[in-house]
This record gives structure tokens, C-alpha cells and sequence, in this order.
């Protein structure tokens, strides 16, 4: 009998998921618990993988023509006050700051005083701060529209959380516009949609569904609500990223109004949008594997790492010289636009160590170097997208140098039709409850195994429709927009979960 292969990572991803996932974070080296129940510490080689999605985020938003300010972390409480479903929403999620100094008791511990005169909130969210400025800021129609975006982060007090995918305190990005029309502000929300979308398939590789959110997952206050919904190897759908149209919600409740061009006071009508480090965690799961991360050559902290290999401090000197002529010349080669990162790996660690930690890390190319390569002016890099079978080839050091962009765009292209491929294979046009129960139940209920994936089926938004959902724990992720593939046209059908005509369609998942 054949003995199962080793994996760096235990348990492995069929074995149990969500515990994989935990061990993939770890492994990588990008986070850890911190002594603050459900906040984690995000370490250097996952900041760097966060700064780089940052980074190329933050060009596009500057392409479409925002820019970055900074709004205060404590809302006064009663901002949160004046728009009911807001505060409805975010209530239970609160952070709340009461007092504004410490002191000291005789058995020395420390005890809050001071109490303030109103609350505090650590902010959930900014749409109440900002909208009390942009209410200073606008008077007229010349002063619109405002197009800003801040990076910062958030408090929502989460009782379940699990590092990168739902923390207690997380980073992001909310971009929060005003404009003087309706059709402005719908047109800014469906605009950062197709941002984020464009994002996530060309940066992550990860293939996403445009779509409006039902009534009933809407962001609190707001009119439409629009997200990007992806697919993990579990077959669980993630919401990657969502934009909201505020309408004149906010601005009634903010007071925002402006002078129009005929001399009306109008209210702005606003959006807002925002992605956080939750792109991490849907990173991990829609790439990596049972050795470990895997990252898309575009947002890797760095895209080849080389690994010398000597016995003894005579055959070190000429292989280190050999690896750092090798990453400056890969530095040299350009791959979207910018250098190609490398690093050597000088670590006085056992090799075996060393090369597993790289591949863990999830670097796209490993290279090892010993004397025989630089004898042969060699190499035998590997992508880390190939299997653990696969043996890497030699190839001409000066051959691998002028083609490593190519072979990084191709692991590019290859994860991203790796993940479309996985995609297709679980999405299912279904018009029967019988078929849509089946799709969603488990095979054994002690160990529910992944199971479902995308349902695509025609549905009324009731609640009978909810109390189905509710029962097996799937929900709506999204209406997707009439230009997504396949849903360019209405197509007539009957309810799954009433039997009433309708034409509306959407993806049904179970989430995150």
C-alpha cells in the first residue's frame, strides 16, 4: 500500500478546514492571537502582504480621482443617534469609552475616573464623523462632489473571530462620497464595485460575482448595497468587498445640504465603500494548500526566494556571491511594471528548514544554489503552484533571468484559472427545494465535509424564503448585475422556496 504523502500543514484541508486555515496563519508566519481576546497581531510577512494590496488599491482609488484625509476614531454618541438604522445596526457592536483618566488604589491597581459628559464610540464605522464634516464643508453645488477615502481602522465587538477573516479590531480602507445628484452617487457606487472586482481577479486571482445585496443583508442606513462575492476551496462564499448607495439617508440626518446651481437648498446624496485585511484571510483560502500559503506573484512580499546550499565556509563565499548576483540581476527584470523581488535567504538554518519555511510562506519561486549549479551555471527554480511531485528542470541562469516575469504572469494566470475552475465545477443552476436541500446538506452530519457551493435559483425575498435559508444555515449572497456572465438577460421561473413567478435570480451560499 502506497503511503500517504506528507504535508507541511496538519490537519490538511480535508480534514478539517476551518483548523487548516488556522494552522495556514500560523505556518506563514503572518499573524498571531494577541493578549486582547479576539485582536490579533498582524507580523512583517503578512503586513507586507496587506501593504501591497494597500498599495495597489490605493492607485486605483487615486485613478478614479479620491483622495486620502483622516477622520478621528471616537464618534461622539450622538451622532450615531441621528440616523436610527445606523446605530440599530452597529449597536451591539460597539465599543464604548466612558472616562478619560486612570488612577491609582491603595493596593495598586487601577481604577477608571473621570467620567466623560456624553460617551464615546471607537468607531465602527465613519459615516457619522465624516458626514458631520462634509455637512462644515459643502454649501454649495461647486463644492461637490467630495470624493474621500481613509485608511484606518475599526472596532466592532465580535464574539466570534478568527484571525484576518472577523477580528475585533481590524484595518481598512472606507471611501465616503458626496454628489449633487442621485445618478452621480449611483453611478460612484456601481464605479467602486467594478474597482474591487477589478482588483480581486487581477491582483488576488480570484475570480468574483458583482451583485446587489437583498433588503435584508443592505448595510444599515443605506439604499443598495452591492458587494463582490468569492468562492473558497470549501466551497463557502466570502464577501470581499462591498459599496453602498447612502441615497440622502445620511445627509438628511447630517445635515448635509448644499446651494444648487437653480439656488435650492438641497440635501448631497452620498456612498460609502470599504475592504479590509479580511483580504488576507480570502487569499489564504481560495490559493493555499496542505504545505501551506500559496500567493499570487503580484502581491507576494517576494516573488523569488534563493536559498544557498554550502557544506563548509570554503564553498560559502562563492555561493553567496553566486545568490546575490542572481537576485540583483532579477531586480533588474521588471514584472507589472515595477522590479522583480527577490530575496537571499542567508539564515544559519538547516537547509531542510529553511526551504520548508519559503514554501509555507508561500514565496511563488523557490530557488536553491549549491556549488554544482554555479559549476554549471545552472538553476532549478520551482513555482510554488506545482505540484509536490513535480521536479523542477534546469534551466541557464541567464535564461530563467530574461523569462521570470513571464513565468511569474503565468502562475498568475494559472491560480487565477485554478480558482475559476473550482468555481464552475460547484456552481449549480437549481429549480427544485428537493435538489437545493441535497446541495446543502451534509453526507455526515458528525463531520459535516465540504458540501454546496454556489446555488444559482429564482427566489422571492419573504419570510418564508428566510425561514428555508434559516434552516440550513444558507443565506442570499448576492443579485448579481444584469451585465455579470449569464445574467444578462431576465429569464422567467417560479420561486424555489414559494412557487410565485418571478425573474429575479441570485447566488445562494453558505458564508463566512
Amino acid at each position: 500500500m502506497a503511503k500517504a504523502p506528507k504535508h507541511a500543514i496538519s490537519p490538511t484541508r480535508a480534514e478539517d478546514y476551518p483548523e487548516w486555515y488556522q494552522q495556514v496563519v500560523r505556518a506563514a508566519d503572518l499573524a498571531e492571537l494577541s493578549p486582547v481576546r479576539g485582536c490579533m497581531v498582524i507580523k512583517p510577512w503578512g503586513y507586507a502582504l496587506w501593504e501591497n494590496m494597500q498599495q495597489a488599491l490605493d492607485q486605483m482609488f487615486k485613478e478614479t480621482g479620491h483622495v486620502n484625509a483622516y477622520f478621528p476614531l471616537f464618534i461622539p454618541l450622538n451622532y450615531l443617534e441621528k440616523e436610527a438604522a445606523h446605530v440599530e445596526g452597529f449597536a451591539k457592536e460597539c465599543a464604548v469609552v466612558t472616562h478619560h483618566r486612570l488612577e491609582a488604589t491603595p493596593d495598586g491597581r487601577l481604577t477608571p475616573t473621570g467620567k466623560l459628559e456624553e460617551p464615546l464610540i471607537v468607531r465602527p464605522t465613519s459615516e457619522t464623523i465624516i458626514g458631520a464634516m462634509y455637512a462644515k464643508w459643502i454649501k454649495s453645488y461647486r463644492d461637490l462632489p467630495i470624493l474621500i477615502n481613509q485608511w484606518a481602522n475599526v472596532v466592532r465587538w465580535e464574539l466570534r473571530t478568527r484571525m484576518f477573516l472577523r477580528t475585533t479590531e481590524f484595518l481598512w480602507q472606507e471611501g465616503h462620497t458626496a454628489h449633487a445628484t442621485r445618478e452621480e452617487a449611483e453611478e460612484e457606487t456601481r464605479k467602486m464595485l467594478g474597482v474591487y472586482a477589478k482588483f480581486a481577479q487581477d491582483y488576488m486571482a480570484m475570480p468574483v460575482i458583482r451583485g446587489e445585496k437583498t433588503a435584508g443583508e443592505r448595510f444599515p442606513g443605506a439604499v443598495n448595497t452591492y458587494s463582490i462575492e468569492a468562492m473558497m476551496q470549501d466551497r463557502k462564499a466570502l464577501q470581499a468587498g462591498t459599496t453602498h448607495f447612502l441615497g440622502q439617508n445620511f445627509s438628511t440626518a447630517q445635515e448635509i445640504k448644499y446651494l444648487s446651481s437653480e439656488g435650492r437648498e438641497e440635501f448631497a446624496w452620498t456612498t460609502s465603500w470599504g475592504v479590509s485585511t479580511r483580504l488576507v484571510g480570502a487569499l489564504i483560502m481560495t490559493h493555499s494548500d496542505d504545505d501551506g500559503l500559496v500567493l499570487p506573484p503580484r502581491l507576494a512580499p517576494q516573488q523569488v526566494a534563493i536559498l544557498p546550499i554550502h557544506r563548509n565556509d570554503e564553498e560559502a563565499g562563492p555561493v553567496l556571491e553566486y545568490c546575490h548576483k542572481l537576485r540583483d540581476a532579477l531586480a533588474q527584470e521588471r514584472y507589472q511594471d515595477a522590479p522583480v523581488r527577490a530575496l537571499v535567504d542567508e539564515r544559519d538554518i538547516a537547509r531542510a528548514e529553511k526551504k520548508w519555511q519559503q514554501v509555507k510562506r508561500g514565496v511563488p519561486i523557490l530557488i536553491e544554489v549549491g556549488p554544482r549549479d554555479i559549476a554549471g551555471d545552472t538553476i532549478m527554480p520551482k513555482r510554488r503552484d506545482a505540484t509536490p511531485e513535480a521536479k523542477p528542470s534546469p534551466i541557464a541562469r541567464d535564461q530563467f533571468v530574461r523569462e521570470v516575469s513571464n513565468e511569474l504572469a503565468a502562475m498568475q494566470q494559472s491560480l487565477f484559472d485554478r480558482a475559476a475552475a473550482h468555481r464552475k465545477e460547484n456552481t449549480r443552476a437549481i429549480s427544485e427545494l428537493g435538489e437545493f436541500e441535497k446541495f446543502f446538506t451534509p453526507n455526515n452530519p458528525d463531520k459535516p465535509a465540504p458540501h454546496g457551493g454556489f446555488a444559482i435559483c429564482h427566489y422571492v425575498e419573504c419570510p418564508e424564503t428566510e425561514a428555508i435559508l434559516s434552516k440550513h444555515k444558507v443565506t442570499i449572497r448576492c443579485v448579481p448585475l444584469d451585465d455579470e456572465p449569464g445574467f444578462e438577460e431576465a429569464v422567467e421561473g417560479k420561486c424555489l422556496f414559494t412557487g410565485q413567478p418571478t425573474n429575479q435570480r441570485a447566488v445562494f451560499a453558505k458564508a463566512y
